[in-house]
């Protein structure tokens, strides 16, 4: 069901109610979908399942490691320097 957001203000237990029995609920505003109402144990699936970000990734302590990256050499036979800020 799609719930215009008055109707989920005006509702919110009976929208909370529908959510838990009947599954994700859909909230509309000015007639375009906005957002989605999930029961909590869904929403923990959801998240659990979920691929982590690049960027998640890039800030994992346990990621990778760029001093372990191998840099190819120039012409000149040295690494190029990179530095990060």
């Amino acid at each position: 069901m799609i719930w215009p957001v008055y109707d989920a203000k005006a509702r919110f237990s009976e929208l909370l109610d529908a959510a838990m029995n009947e599954g994700p609920q859909v909230v509309s505003r000015r007639g375009v979908e906005a957002a989605v109402v999930v029961p909590i144990a869904e929403w923990n699936r959801l998240k659990a399942s979920a691929r982590p970000s690049l960027k998640d990734i890039l800030l994992d302590a346990n990621g990778p490691h760029f001093e372990d990256i191998v840099q190819p050499r120039g012409q000149s036979g040295e690494r190029p320097v990179i530095e990060f800020e």
